[in-house]
């Protein structure tokens, strides 16, 4: 990743950022990193400990679930090292894991780690600095992805009840971020050569409730769309109360990709009531019937948890039946965390033991396997148009707009001289396996 050049170099404070955890975090990280330049400050972002070289390294943790704390305290260790190495001067963590710990991280790393700050203290880590605070960015942003593609948070925290869930704990009640100001940011982001607008939250169907009493994300992907870019990615939908006049917005603009994220945790009606989803397995199958209705080739990204308390062998069995009935283009699978002060942490006891979970898990992802191969297969002699994302060893490799970056099924293309990073190629697939898809340029 190259460095970031600050704007004023009155000073040459050198930061590196690492950002663990989802595309929430990329996004925050960005905005620090834009603060910080706009304060004298040079930014790398770096994905290792190990390459860090800096006057402060700042590490973006994730406290979702248990795997992803444990990879967060594992890295601030790391980073410890490092700075007993004489690489970076100055340690600071910050983000969800510190704001749901931040005494306990405190207690035991006080003197090692020089700064602990929530999801909220952007401010107070730029004083830490040594540097003042600049507030007001008009839609500039550092990224630390690629140039061609880049996420935007349209709002945050979330006000949904789910049982199993420490977000709202974590990043408190929805609010949006105001209409203006988002286009603002897309503006901005359109102007510097992006080309896939990936909007993001933890709940995208909420947006505007909060500040204009009624639900705008249609409205919003509509001005999106007006801006130009080739393609505008909808993540982390929620399926109650889901705006269907989404789908006619992708209906009537050609760059809205005919893809959506919409987490549906379970299909048994008693788990469902259980995770507190606020909807039943009919109006899961309902939405399903009506995306696929109004878009017919629409890509449906969605999540499962498993070893939830209270799943019987007859409730995943009827999950796993329901993926199979499904045929969704993109899974995800995960093990339930008993996650402090939740809900399910509260009323419920964590009895389904690790190896039934993962065996669950295994399960799902077997039969997801060999739909994503038949899907896969299917495209065999098609032409995809498909956005170019790096290039590894003999190919470039790309997606089609039915899948995210990093999450979902990428296009290997055989390498050729024409081919550049963030351009659109249409692309003649002649072979697929489960989640990869193999192609040559159409000439």
């Amino acid at each position: 990743m190259p460095v970031q050049r600050p704007t004023n170099k009155s000073k040459n404070v050198k930061i590196n950022i690492l950002t663990l955890g989802c595309s929430k975090n990329i996004y925050d990280s960005e905005q620090l990193a834009t603060l910080l330049s706009k304060n004298n400050a040079k930014i790398e972002f770096i994905d290792n400990p190990s390459q860090a070289q800096a006057d402060a390294l700042i590490i973006n943790t994730c406290g979702f679930i248990l795997d992803a704390k444990e990879e967060s305290i594992s890295t601030i260790l790391d980073a410890i090292e490092v700075k007993n190495q004489g690489l970076v001067k100055k340690v600071f963590a910050m983000g969800c894991l510190v704001q749901r710990y931040k005494k306990e991280l405190t207690d035991e790393m006080a003197g090692e780690v020089d700064g602990f700050f929530g999801v909220n203290e952007q401010e107070q880590i730029i004083k830490s600095l040594g540097l003042n605070p600049i507030r007001e960015l008009h839609g500039e942003r550092l990224l630390s992805t690629p140039s061609h593609f880049a996420f935007l948070k349209i709002s945050e925290g979330c006000d949904r009840q789910c049982a199993f869930c420490a977000i709202p704990l974590i990043r408190g009640k929805h609010k949006s971020q105001p209409f203006e100001q988002i286009i603002e940011q897309a503006q901005y982001l359109y102007s510097i050569g992006v080309k896939e607008l990936i909007l993001i939250a933890q709940d995208t169907t909420y947006y505007g409730i909060d500040l204009y009493g009624r639900q705008r994300l249609p409205e919003l992907l509509e001005e999106l769309a007006k801006i130009g870019f080739p393609w505008i990615r909808l993540h982390y939908a929620y399926p109650t109360s889901f705006p269907m006049q989404v789908l006619d917005v992708m209906k009537n603009y050609p760059n809205i990709t005919h893809y959506l994220d919409i987490p549906f945790q379970h299909i048994s009606d008693k788990m469902l009531s259980m995770m507190r989803r606020g909807h039943t397995s009919k109006d899961i199958y309902r939405i399903i019937d009506t995306f696929r209705k109004e878009i017919p080739d629409i890509a449906i990204r969605t999540a499962f948890i498993v070893g939830h308390p209270g799943e019987e062998d007859q409730d995943f069995d009827q999950l796993a039946k329901f993926v199979e009935q499904m045929e969704f283009d993109r899974v995800g699978v995960f093990t339930y965390s008993h996650e402090d002060n939740t809900y399910a942490w509260q009323h419920y006891q964590d009895t389904i033991d690790e190896e039934t979970k993962q065996q669950r898990a295994a399960q799902l992802m077997e039969i997801q396997q060999q739909i994503s191969l038949k899907k896969n297969q299917n495209k065999i002699g098609t032409i995809q148009k498909v956005l170019i994302d790096r290039r590894e060893d003999n190919y470039f490799v790309g997606r089609t707009q039915y899948d995210s970056p990093e999450i979902d099924d990428e296009v290997l293309v055989e390498a050729s001289h024409e081919i550049k990073i963030g351009q659109f190629y249409d692309v003649k697939i002649y072979d697929a396996v489960e989640f990869d898809l193999f192609g040559v340029l159409n000439q």
